[in-house]
């Protein structure tokens, strides 16, 4: 069985990495998150000074470990048994987003343009299994690579999620265009209910009103504004993608599995991953980024 990785230096510090003219800042003390992303001063996902941070929820993007999005009425069934989560999210009846985004992370390696960081996680009420997940990131002139890799250090098989968050500025002339097949529908509390066609999205992202996984994902997604482009590409199959009309954000979330799938007839069908005791999983997710 594989056993947590021991860190080499404390995670109470911001991690600033630049490349060229690209600067990411990263708060691993705080959820393992992206404080912010710049490109020459611009920002790139919505960003924040670091030391300004006091949580990962008003972050640029955060992990989404071990489950995206809404696990249903905070319990789940597993290999026979019944398992509850814990409320982490307020105003849900549901748990969200997984426990890693809400944990402290241990900084394993940095240098000047890459970082690793790492997330022990003990059974408690809010994932019953243990796990070991870390987040590689790769700056580049002109590009934010990021990687995950989940260890199962259960003595059995769990249910395994992962994603991620990002968080765009909304300006003046954002668009969004993403080649996609299907959209599920959700209920009031936001559960998916049922998938219906989708013939992709191109739209200004002020006329979308989404807050949807999406299935059927093709080629990069394109953000485009008055001050950049961007291409996000990612391993992952799903798209999350959230466009509140009253924010200054919109979300375009790279997923492996449609939200609540571990409630669905089918989890395995839907992206959730069984994942053997002692074996582990990985993703990545890519962010290029241009001057307009």
């Amino acid at each position: 069985m594989n056993t947590p990785s021991t860190p080499s230096m404390p995670s109470t510090h911001p991690l600033e990495l630049r490349a060229g003219d690209m600067r990411l800042a990263l708060r691993p003390d705080l959820g393992g998150c992206i404080a912010g992303l710049w490109r020459d001063g611009v920002a790139v996902l919505r960003s924040v000074e670091p030391l300004e941070l006091t949580a990962s929820r008003p972050s640029g993007c955060y992990p989404l470990v071990p489950y995206s999005n809404r696990l249903g009425y905070r319990r789940f069934r597993w290999l026979g048994k019944d398992h509850g989560t814990a409320s982490n999210f307020d105003g849900s009846p549901h748990s969200v987003h997984g426990v890693a985004w809400q944990r402290p992370w241990q900084v394993l390696t940095s240098s000047a343009s890459e970082a690793e960081i790492a997330y022990a996680h003990a059974p408690d009420e809010h994932w019953p299994f243990a796990f070991e997940v870390r987040q590689r990131f790769v700056l580049e002139p002109g590009a934010l690579t990021v990687h995950f890799a989940f260890d199962n250090l259960a003595d059995h098989p769990q249910p395994v999620g992962l994603g991620w968050h990002p968080y765009f500025p909304k300006r003046q002339r954002s668009r969004l265009h993403v080649e996609l097949t299907d959209r599920w529908e959700s209920d009031p509390t936001g559960l998916p209910t049922r998938r219906v066609p989708q013939p992709g999205i191109d739209a200004d992202v002020a006329h979308l009103a989404f807050d949807h996984c999406f299935e059927g994902w093709r080629g990069a997604a394109r953000i485009r504004d008055e001050k950049l482009s961007l291409r996000l590409s990612s391993s992952l199959p799903y798209l999350v993608v959230f466009t509140p009309a009253t924010r200054d954000y919109f979300c375009v979330e790279p997923v492996s599995h449609v939200s609540n799938a571990i409630h669905m007839a089918d989890p395995l069908a839907h992206g959730l991953r069984s994942v053997a005791a002692g074996a582990g999983i990985d993703a990545w997710m890519k962010l290029e980024v241009a001057k307009v």
